[in-house]
């Protein structure tokens, strides 16, 4: 039998992880203090979205781009705020790339569970940074995900230079 050793994740799963009732991006958007924001991974926050990283990331630094009005369709969404949500999309970009040296970057919705959407009732802009190399064997044949990197100290590195990309 294989094993495979992450010391780091012992917190997380001994921690008091309360299952969140509804919408977990309604949640987001009701409980909006500095302590909140800490402990959900919220980057940023504009009048009509959000940015948060991805509590089951495909990599390192995956984060999204929420609107804060609860819609699965697209074309129900205002105009104004998806445009403003690609702004800061590209600004996501950005940071990706100073900061965590991303050498690619996948963009995407996915619109409806047969789209393969996770939380299909709330549509969400995935941001997920790429580098040369970072799939193998263990991700193909495994369907398992290694990384190599404290997520908590992802957070605090981006959260420290956000208010620098996103303004």
């Amino acid at each position: 039998m294989n094993r495979l050793y992450a010391p780091w994740r012992t917190q997380y799963v001994t921690s008091n992880n309360s299952k969140i009732d509804g919408c977990v991006f309604c949640h987001i958007v009701n409980n909006d203090t500095k302590k909140d924001d800490e402990e959900l991974g919220v980057l940023h926050r504009e009048k009509d979205f959000f940015i948060v990283m991805n509590k089951y990331p495909y990599s390192p630094a995956h984060f999204m781009i929420i609107p804060n009005h609860h819609t699965s369709n697209l074309e129900d969404l205002d105009s104004e705020i998806f445009a403003r949500m690609s702004i800061y999309a590209q600004k996501g970009v950005k940071l990706l790339k100073d900061v965590m040296n991303a050498t690619g970057v996948n963009i995407g919705m996915n619109l409806g569970s047969s789209a393969g959407a996770g939380i299909a009732d709330h549509l969400h802009l995935h941001l997920v940074p790429r580098w040369g190399g970072d799939t193998n064997f263990i991700t193909t044949i495994g369907e398992t995900r290694v990384y190599s990197s404290d997520m908590n100290e992802i957070y605090k590195k981006l959260k420290a230079y956000s208010a620098d990309y996103f303004r």
